[in-house]
């Protein structure tokens, strides 16, 4: 979960690392600010027609596979990019970024799948939430270092291009790092040690229970060693080991996708998760401009204004989480999110050009901390009502609507900006959400994930190892399907 969390850090960190300081790379490159957009775009662009084939590769090869090509293909598009620091060479620092934007889709739809696969009915949701977290606060050191990194010295070109090369050559010392610790320590698979019994525990010395504790520490450490597994060997929840015991020939990608469009609560997520997602996107692309617009020559505080953004948003994120696997009230709690982020985008709309930039960072927090702090809510209500289909499938296809309005929001809300000002392109989202706060509304909340775990509880089931084909299958309960309400 770390690990993925580290490079998914870096992956945002590229993607918002140009338009915090759109106007510096403006003057370097001699391009357009549309130009400048589109280098945060096309990690939206490039999601839409490439989640079908990552999906389908995350279910028939498997997480660690799709891990790699995550990791790999942001390190390989950050070595690119190191070679793009010339005034001529916009083509090449666009595909470098085209290749972190390749990248992000085999990173953004793993939260819920190493969740699911992971940890148990009680941690799942706090697991999203870390995960998600990880892509948070890269967004978060994208919007704070490039302005210190690079500063606005463009009357000085080649201290401006020295900054520019700090900057893209760490970023790729960090990334090749997080790969080769993504691809090392599989050379062997550990073993874990087999339990002693309660009986045979109390005629053991102290010597010899203390010896067998420290096999099993050391057994344990080896296997955190390896890097990125595919999954733990024994399922952490009822729900897995249900989904596990289904023989896999049975599995159909095209039947997934047609069931997932087939079911009208996951339809409506899908509309409203893309249009509060996009609007997200939209905003982070666009603050430098809203900023200096109102705040000239505030390119560092435009950069801390998207930090206190992102950073109330990763503390909503975990607090969201905590709350789901307390509560697992997902419909209530994702819809009043949502009407906060609503009314959080309206008190930054009409107060965003009041000359007071403390107010932007007051308002601007408070925003982030509903708006940020929705994204793994999306992930888990989809994962929820769509069971059991594929955690990675529901969340990609949440991904790719949420790419899909961030592109329009972005173009239509940047033209609004240029012609009428930032109050007019805010307006424009505000409108929008309320549409999405309707559509949640008339979600239907099915918790057929949550339904099956109460076995655990129920019946007392307990979870076999997969691969141990001479265990009896679990016992399943047969439980009647639970409403959010009366849950």
């Amino acid at each position: 979960l770390l690990l993925f969390s580290l490079y998914s850090l870096v992956n945002a960190f590229q993607w918002i690392q140009y338009s915090i300081i759109s106007n510096v790379f403006e003057g370097f490159y001699g391009v357009s600010l549309l130009h400048i957009d589109w280098l945060s775009m096309v990690y939206m662009l490039a999601y839409v027609p490439l989640i079908f084939p990552a999906t389908w590769l995350l279910d028939t090869r498997g997480l660690r596979l799709t891990a790699l090509l995550g990791s790999g293909l942001n390190c390989l598009g950050a070595w690119v990019k190191c070679g793009s620091v010339r005034q001529h060479l916009f083509w090449v620092t666009m595909l470098g970024q085209c290749l972190c934007s390749v990248a992000q889709v085999f990173i953004l739809g793993l939260p819920s799948r190493i969740a699911s696969v992971w940890f148990g009915p009680r941690e799942v949701s706090t697991a999203c939430a870390t995960a998600v977290l990880g892509n948070q606060l890269g967004t978060a050191v994208g919007f704070l270092l490039p302005p210190v990194l690079v500063p606005n010295t463009q009357n000085n070109t080649d201290l401006l291009t020295y900054s520019i090369s700090t900057m893209f050559y760490g970023t790729s010392g960090v990334s090749t790092l997080l790969f080769i610790l993504t691809a090392i320590g599989h050379s062997s698979k550990a073993q874990l040690l087999p339990p002693v019994p309660e009986s045979s525990r109390l005629g053991l010395s102290l010597e010899a229970v203390s010896q067998n504790h420290l096999q099993a520490a050391i057994t344990s450490l080896e296997e955190a060693w390896e890097a990125f597994k595919e999954k733990p060997p024994y399922p952490p929840s009822q729900a897995q080991a249900a989904l596990q015991d289904s023989p896999p020939e049975e599995y159909s990608y095209k039947k997934s996708i047609r069931n997932l469009f087939k079911n009208i609560p996951f339809v409506l997520l899908l509309i409203s998760y893309g249009i509060m997602t996009g609007a997200f996107y939209a905003v982070s692309t666009l603050l430098n401009q809203m900023i200096l617009t109102y705040y000239k020559d505030q390119e560092v505080n435009a950069g801390r204004i998207g930090l206190t953004l992102v950073v109330a948003g990763m503390l909503g994120s975990i607090l969201c989480g905590l709350w789901l696997d307390y509560t697992k009230t997902y419909k209530q709690t994702t819809l009043i999110v949502y009407i906060l982020s609503f009314i959080g985008m309206i008190i930054f709309t009409f107060t965003l050009d009041l000359d007071y930039i403390i107010i932007v960072f007051v308002t601007g927090g408070i925003l982030g901390f509903f708006m940020t702090g929705y994204l793994p809510l999306g992930f888990e209500f989809a994962v929820e009502i769509t069971y059991p289909e594929s955690e990675g499938t529901s969340s990609g296809l949440l991904n790719a609507a949420a790419q899909v309005f961030g592109i329009l929001f972005t173009l239509a809300q940047g033209k609004l900006i240029t012609d009428y000002g930032p109050r007019a392109g805010n307006i424009f989202l505000c409108l929008w959400m309320f549409v999405g706060i309707i559509l949640t509304a008339l979600i239907k909340s099915d918790l057929r994930r949550h339904n099956i775990n109460l076995g655990i509880t129920n019946a007392e089931i307990k979870a076999v190892p997969v691969e141990s084909p001479t265990d009896q299958k679990p016992k399943v309960a047969t439980l009647s399907v639970q409403s959010e309400s009366s849950i």
